[in-house]
């Protein structure tokens, strides 16, 4: 997101209702609870925010408001949609697929879905499942064709659409009416280095892990991640548009409006995006990934070997479905994804032995206006780095 300056919380949300409940927030106690106060005051309605050190001990946060009419505090254990954090969740799926023989990263889209990567000068033969995981296929972002239009991304249209599930197939099938990028190279398509983001990858992972197993891409994130982690309160809601409680009104900014929208309703992902989770099983996760537990160590360096992705900072690389970025006080960067939902932001990040971590939601979107989303960004990715890194 391009831009930065300062955004006076009255002038962001239109009027006084805002600054009233902001009144009665609590006093700030602690680095963190500053830093999440900065967040709150470029504009968000709302956050939370966990961080667990070495030793396990968890250090909590909150601002905000748990929903802009009725106020009251954003509970610490809310639920949320996590957004392109899933996607993370799905590469540790398809990783462990390969450790046990059978997926292979050289393995191409062709080969498992035949005939679905094609037109416009696509080829799912040219595409490994590594340029998939790593983002480095040239497939073009269904999303951007989908939502690319502002005219089209309004509140009117979001009212309409909310409970109306799109399948995986005709996501990869709009995102075909587009040429790629590029074309890995086809002797040496894992060399490929060339990134760009694009849902489009992820969907295909999660309908080729459906065709290695037999099993939607939710049964085993399940059975893989979530059960042996015992992450309770992390879930696949499938074409459910609901968030469990508790949680808090997520809100979005629609293209050339000021005002704030409740979004809290949804349909919102799939395998690219679709796991509803709270910041304690996201720690959970982060550390279980980093320390281990959830893939052999082959697999573990797959996923942490890295192509340049300059959308995640200038010195930032993406590997196998998370990021790693430098950050100030500690020597080895972090580690972290990141995902944006209608009206959720999740962000975490995780040293890289595993053992610091910290997971925030932010129940606020302001898609429709750049410059604000960077500097809502901005203090995000500044409160979860002093957090982990001190």
């Amino acid at each position: 997101m391009a831009g930065l300056g300062a955004i006076a919380v009255a002038t962001a949300f239109g009027s006084g209702s805002w600054a009233q409940a902001a009144s009665v927030e609590r006093p700030h106690r602690g680095e963190l609870q500053r830093d999440a106060d900065a967040v709150r005051d470029t504009g968000a309605s709302g956050l939370i925010v966990q961080a667990r050190n070495a030793g396990g001990r968890e250090r909590e946060a909150r601002s905000g408001v748990a929903d802009l009419e009725a106020g009251g505090q954003v509970p610490f254990d809310s639920y949320y949609r996590i957004g392109s954090d899933t996607k993370t969740f799905v590469s540790v799926v398809a990783l462990q697929l390969v450790a046990e023989g059978e997926l292979s990263l050289d393995d191409t889209v062709e080969q498992w879905l035949p005939g679905v990567v094609t037109g416009n000068g696509n080829d799912g033969g040219r595409i490994t499942i590594r340029n998939l995981l790593q983002q480095t296929s040239g497939l073009a972002n269904y999303t951007d064709i989908l939502f690319g239009d502002p005219e089209q991304l309004t509140p009117e249209n979001y009212l309409a659409q909310r409970f109306t599930p799109r399948a995986p197939e005709d996501n990869v099938a709009l995102a075909m009416t587009r040429a790629p990028g590029w074309l890995p190279d086809a002797d040496d398509p894992a060399a490929e280095t060339r990134w760009a983001y694009s849902n489009t990858n992820y969907v295909l992972a999660g309908m080729i892990v459906e065709q290695a197993t037999g099993h939607p891409w939710e049964q085993e994130v399940h059975e893989r991640i979530i059960a042996p982690l015992d992450l309770r309160h992390t879930m696949t809601p499938g074409t459910s548009a609901y968030v469990p409680q508790p949680t808090a009104t997520a809100y979005l900014q629609f293209p050339g409006l000021d005002e704030l929208t409740d979004t809290t309703l949804s349909v919102d992902g799939g395998a690219d995006g679709g796991i509803i989770s709270t910041t304690d099983d996201m720690n959970t996760f982060l550390r279980a990934l980093m320390d281990g537990t959830l893939l052999p160590a082959e697999q573990l360096a797959q996923l942490r070997t890295t192509v340049p992705a300059a959308d995640f900072g200038d010195e930032a690389g993406y590997g196998l479905g998370i990021a790693w970025r430098p950050a100030e006080g500690c020597d080895e960067g972090v580690w972290f994804h990141g995902g944006t939902s209608f009206g959720t932001v999740s962000e975490g990040a995780v040293t890289p032995d595993g053992e610091v971590s910290a997971a925030s939601a932010i129940f606020t979107a302001p898609i429709g206006d750049q410059e604000r989303f960077a500097v809502q960004s901005e203090a995000t990715l500044a409160m979860i780095d002093r957090a982990v890194c001190g």
